[in-house]
Formats: structure tokens, sequence, C-alpha cells
């Protein structure tokens, strides 16, 4: 029968007859108060690091959103606004065919009205009473009512025709009516520009002769060829559109602006005499202050 084995024999005691003293597990102490504390700041800072990640990377998907959304609201925008100047632009232009019989009539006159536009906006915020510019739009409109009407029935082309029927009879028909308007209008507007450049200060005779004879050779162009009903309303639009910010600074020249009305809408002087008065009530009920 075996005997116990010695518990007193190191070649049993762990177990493995085989194995030496020195070859058995080593015994760790646990962690101290100071490895807790540092692990747990350690697990923090790595908390604390995974949440600022996560919140970097879901900001930058949001941002990302945002960016889209700028975007594509910014290219909504951006059709709204050109839908907008395509509106009128596009009006212009039809009614400048529809009426007129060309684009052109569009374009011309729908530049010049919305420059007459400007112009009148800007009258009216530096006080020009509504009565002044009405009445020069009223004279301009019966300027180009005039203007369509006589060239619109060609009557100037009749009236050159019968005088170069007169003055110019050896001259060719069809040539005559031209012929004899460019050099009537070049004379006189010649003459009108040589008088005009010779009264002007600092003025020039040969430009204002040079200026009246250019113009007056447009106008006997201008004046001479048959137009037809549709062309000559559109130079009877022309011409309102042209007379109207003429009269209104010819107006503005004469009459002025009213500046002391002008002041008086920017500048508080309510406010400022009423300030006045204050300090001066108070001044007037300070002990230390001075007696008036």
């Amino acid at each position: 029968m075996a005997s116990d084995p010695d518990p007193t024999d190191p070649t049993t005691a762990s177990g493995d007859p085989t194995m030496s003293p020195g070859d058995a597990a080593p015994r760790t102490d646990p962690p101290g108060l100071r490895d807790q504390i540092a692990a747990v700041i350690a697990a923090a800072r790595r908390l604390v690091t995974a949440h600022v990640e996560l919140a970097k990377a879901e900001l930058g998907q949001i941002m990302g959103e945002v960016g889209r959304a700028a975007a594509l609201g910014g290219l909504a925008f951006a059709m709204v606004f050109l839908a907008g100047l395509l509106l009128p632009i596009g009006l212009l232009l039809f009614l400048g065919e529809w009426i007129f019989g060309s684009i052109g009539w569009g374009v011309l006159l729908g530049s010049l009205l919305l420059v007459d536009v400007a112009v009148v906006a800007a009258l009216v915020a530096v006080g020009l009473p509504g009565s002044r510019l009405g009445r020069a739009f009223l004279l301009a409109l019966l300027l180009g009512v005039v203007v369509g009407i006589v060239l619109g029935l060609d009557l100037t082309n009749r009236g050159w025709t019968a005088v170069g029927d007169s003055f110019m009879p050896g001259v060719d028909v069809g040539f005559r009516p031209l012929a004899i308007a460019v050099l009537s209008l070049a004379v006189i507007g010649g003459v009108i520009g040589l008088i005009g450049g010779l009264r002007a200060p600092g003025g020039s005779a040969v430009a204002g002769l040079f200026v009246g004879a250019f113009t007056g050779i447009v106008l006997g162009v201008l004046t001479a060829v048959t137009l037809g009903p549709r062309v000559g309303s559109a130079f009877g639009a022309l011409a309102t559109l042209l007379a109207w910010p003429a009269l209104m600074g010819l107006d503005v020249s004469r009459a002025g602006i009213d500046g002391d009305a002008l002041k008086a809408r920017f500048y508080p002087d309510l406010t400022i005499e009423t300030t006045k008065e204050t300090i001066e009530w108070v001044r007037q009920r300070t002990p230390l202050g001075p007696k008036s």
C-alpha cells in the first residue's frame, strides 16, 4: 500500500514530479491606488476621445448636408432671379416684335424705358414733385404722338416730294425727296449749330457747325424715307422716351430742387431741438449749474 506524498517534498508540491521549485507561477500583488487612478483617467480619456471623434464625424456629415442644402437653395434663388429678369426682358422683346415689327425696337425702347424709370426714381428720391414729372411726361407723350403720326403717315415724305418737284425737277423721282431733305436740313442745322457755338461760353463755332449739319443730315434721311405705320409709331415711342428725361432735366435746371425740404427730410430737427430744450431745462434746475 502506497504511502501519502510528503507535503514537504519539493518534487511533489506542484503535483508534477518533473517541475523544480523555481518553475512554480509567481504570485502578483494587486494594483495600488495610484495605478487604479491612472487606469481610470486613461479609460476616461479614451472615452472622451471616442465621443469627440464621433462628434467630429457627425458634424462633418451635418456640414456636408448644410452645404448641399445651401447649394440647392442658391440654385433655386438663381433660377427665380433669372426668371424674374427673363419675364420683363422677354416681354419687352415680344412687344417690340409684335407692335413695331422688330426685336431691335424692343431692345432699344425697353432700355430707354428702364433708364427713364431710373431717372424718375432718382428725381422722386430728391423730392421733385410728381406734378412736374407728370407734366414733363405729358409733353413728351404729345411730342411722341405727333412724331408717330407724321412719320407713320409719311407726311414728311410727301412734303419733301412736293418741295423736290418744285426745286429739283431734273433729279430722279425716287431720289428727289431724300436729296432736298438732306440738303435743306443740313444747311439749317449747320446755321443753328454755328450760332449756338458762337453764343455758348467757350464753345467752338466750327464744332457747332459740324454737329448741326450732321444732325440735319440724320433728320433729313429720317423724314425723307417712307417708314409706314409700325416704324413710324416706333419712332414716336422713341421720341417720347428721349424727350421725357430731357424735359425733366430742363425743368430741374430751371426750377431747381428745394434744398430746404430735402434737408428737412434727412435732418432730425425735432429731436435736436427737443434735446436742446431738455438740456437747458436740466441746467436751470441743477443747483450748481450756471444761471441763465
